[in-house]
């Protein structure tokens, strides 16, 4: 879509997405269909295991499924997500990694997968996003 502009979507996701910033994460890549965010890994990140708290993973592919599902210049939103665990998220950063692979006229289907590292995959999810009418 020539008409969308990838980085001011990454910006404006990056700017307003408070819950996402505060918990130290960033949208590196917005292109259509696909996007990248990343967060470096804190001690105060960590559950009782010292692995990763689940949900921050969670939240991280929510962040790039954002990017992606946005880069269409339509307002999206996740209405369904699974998520699998691979492996425990340790090291010093992540790398969330989402790529559509459908859009229809009102939802989308994207995959995510999260990265260590070592290049290892740690989580893996499927969200199915809706499309919201803009209004005037």
């Amino acid at each position: 879509m020539a008409d969308v502009d990838y980085e001011k979507i990454r910006k404006f996701l990056n700017e307003n997405d408070h819950f996402c910033v505060q918990n130290g994460m960033v949208l590196t890549v917005v292109r259509e269909g696909y996007a990248e965010a990343e967060v470096e890994i804190k001690d105060w990140m960590m559950n009782g295991l010292k692995v990763v708290q689940g949900g921050l993973l969670f939240t991280l592919c929510d962040f790039a499924f954002a990017g992606a599902a946005n880069s269409y210049g339509k307002p999206c939103i996740a209405m369904c997500g699974n998520i699998s665990f691979m492996r425990p998220g340790l090291g010093t950063k992540l790398k969330a990694v989402a790529q559509m692979v459908n859009c229809g006229r009102t939802t989308c289907v994207c995959d995510v997968t999260i990265h260590n590292d070592a290049g290892k995959i740690v989580v893996k999810t499927t969200l199915t996003g809706y499309f919201l009418e803009k209004k005037s």
